[in-house]
C-alpha cells in the first residue's frame, strides 16, 4: 500500500514533469506558417520573426521570386505585398500581424486569406523603434478578388 508521503512525492513528480513538457507539447501543436520570400529581404525575415515570437511555427522558402506562388494561391494582384505564407488553408500576403492570423484561425471565415497590400512603415516588419506610427488595414480577400477590411492599426 503506498504511503501518503510517497502519493505525494509521486504527484508532485508527475506536476514537474507535466511542467517541464508542457512548452513542448504547445509547440507542437502551434499552427505551422509555410513562408515563401526572397532571400535577401530583410524585412520578410523580420516578420517571421514576429510570427515565431507570437507562438508559430515557421517554414522559410526562399525563392527568387514570389510570383508563382501568389498566382497559385488566388492573391490578387491589388493587393500583393513582398512574401506570401499559407497556414491552415489561408493565404497571409504581406505584412499581416500575428494577432489577426491568430484571430483568423480561431473564427476560420470563409474567405482565401488576409493582406496587407505594400509594405506599410508601422506593420510588424517594417516598424523600426521611435518612427512615427502610421495607420494601416489587413483585407480579408476572397481569390476573385474582393476584399473587406478585416481589421485596422
Amino acid at each position: 500500500m503506498i504511503s501518503r508521503r510517497g502519493f505525494l512525492a509521486g504527484t508532485a513528480g508527475l506536476a514537474a514533469v507535466s511542467a517541464a513538457f508542457r512548452p513542448l507539447l504547445a509547440l507542437s501543436s502551434a499552427a505551422l506558417v509555410k513562408v515563401y520570400k526572397s532571400p535577401t529581404c530583410q524585412c520578410c525575415s523580420h516578420w517571421v520573426e514576429h510570427v515565431k515570437q507570437s507562438g508559430f511555427r515557421t517554414e522559410t522558402h526562399d525563392l527568387d521570386s514570389v510570383d508563382a506562388i501568389k498566382d497559385q494561391n488566388g492573391v490578387p494582384e491589388s493587393l500583393r505585398s513582398c512574401h506570401t505564407a499559407l497556414v491552415e488553408g489561408y493565404v497571409i500576403e504581406g505584412h499581416v500581424p500575428a494577432g489577426d492570423m491568430q484571430r483568423l484561425l480561431e473564427e476560420r471565415p470563409k474567405i482565401a486569406g488576409l493582406a496587407v497590400p505594400g509594405m506599410p512603415a508601422s506593420a510588424p516588419g517594417m516598424y523600426r523603434s521611435g518612427d512615427p506610427k502610421t495607420p494601416y488595414e489587413v483585407l480579408a480577400f476572397q481569390k476573385s478578388g474582393t476584399s473587406v477590411v478585416y481589421a485596422k492599426h
